[in-house]
C-alpha cells in the first residue's frame, strides 16, 4: 500500500505543465443503482468507459453500468479537483440540478 503512494508522489512532479494544462474535466455519472459518482480525468468520456469495464473506481465496479450525466471540461488539475470537492460535498438534488436532471 505504501508503495503505491510513494509511486503517486513521484509521478507529481514529473509533466507538471502537462497535468496542471486545462486539460482536465469533472464528471457525475448514475450508477446502476441510482447514486451517483463524481470524479476528475483527462477524457471523461474514456474514463466512464473505464468504470463501465470494471477497471474504473471500486465504487463503480459493483454498479456498473455507469451513465454519463454532467461533465466540465477545460480545467487545470488543481481547479478539476476543487471543482470536484464542491460537488462532493452538495446534497443529491443540488447535483442532479447541476446535470439539469428532475430528482
Amino acid at each position: 500500500m505504501k508503495l503505491k503512494y510513494l509511486r503517486m508522489i513521484r509521478s507529481m512532479g514529473e509533466n507538471t505543465q502537462l497535468r496542471d494544462s486545462g486539460e482536465w474535466s469533472v464528471y457525475i455519472v448514475r450508477c446502476r443503482d441510482a447514486s451517483l459518482y463524481t470524479g476528475i480525468a483527462k477524457d471523461a468520456r474514456a474514463r466512464v468507459e473505464r468504470h463501465n469495464t470494471g477497471k474504473g473506481a471500486a465504487y463503480t465496479r459493483t454498479r456498473r453500468p455507469v451513465r454519463l450525466l454532467y461533465v466540465k471540461s477545460g480545467l487545470t488539475r488543481s481547479e478539476a479537483l476543487i471543482h470536484e470537492a464542491r460537488i462532493k460535498r452538495m446534497p443529491r438534488p443540488k447535483k442532479l440540478e447541476l446535470a439539469k436532471i428532475p430528482s
